[in-house]
């Protein structure tokens, strides 16, 4: 089942590259205070590195006059985050999160079957934006667009 609009974050665990990899809970990262959470199919592909990721980079400093903590996850491992995350250049504020065998992606019920095309279970293009874990905006891409999940449309969807 998908998550909705009104409904609390489920607790998972996911990683990240801090001084190597770090272990963390969905909950503990996101479940107090303003989050956005946004989601790309996969690092490095030309979407997610060319408009998704850079629209939160531009406008992170937006997001934190707000008080809204900024996250990033994907179907990837915390290597590969920490690379993409150097090789764009991102800010220390926006948090790039490693779902590697997509738990928290099939937590969310927002998963996406990319096998024929060799990518294997992937998360959904998808931004979210929670008030102490609950879910207040649910923004999830049809196939193919890259519209309702920027950094732009979440600016608007909060303001």
């Amino acid at each position: 089942m998908t998550i909705a609009v009104g409904d609390r974050i489920p607790e998972s665990t996911v990683t990240y590259f801090e001084d190597g990899i770090q272990t963390a809970s969905t909950l503990d990262l996101m479940g107090t205070g303003k989050v956005v959470l946004f989601a790309v199919p996969g690092a490095f592909t030309p979407t997610c590195s060319n408009k998704h990721l850079p629209g939160y980079i531009q406008h992170i400093e937006d997001f934190n006059e707000r008080g809204v903590k900024v996250f990033c996850v994907s179907v990837n491992d915390a290597f590969v985050m920490d690379a993409w995350g150097k090789e764009r250049g991102i800010p220390k504020d926006l948090h790039l999160l490693a779902d590697g065998n997509a738990a928290f992606t099939k937590a969310l019920g927002l998963e996406l079957d990319g096998t024929k095309n060799g990518m294997g279970i992937r998360a959904k293009r998808f931004a979210m934006y929670l008030e102490d874990g609950v879910v207040k905006v649910l923004n999830i891409e049809a196939p193919g667009e890259f519209r309702v999940s920027s950094a732009e449309a979440m600016l608007e969807a909060i303001s």
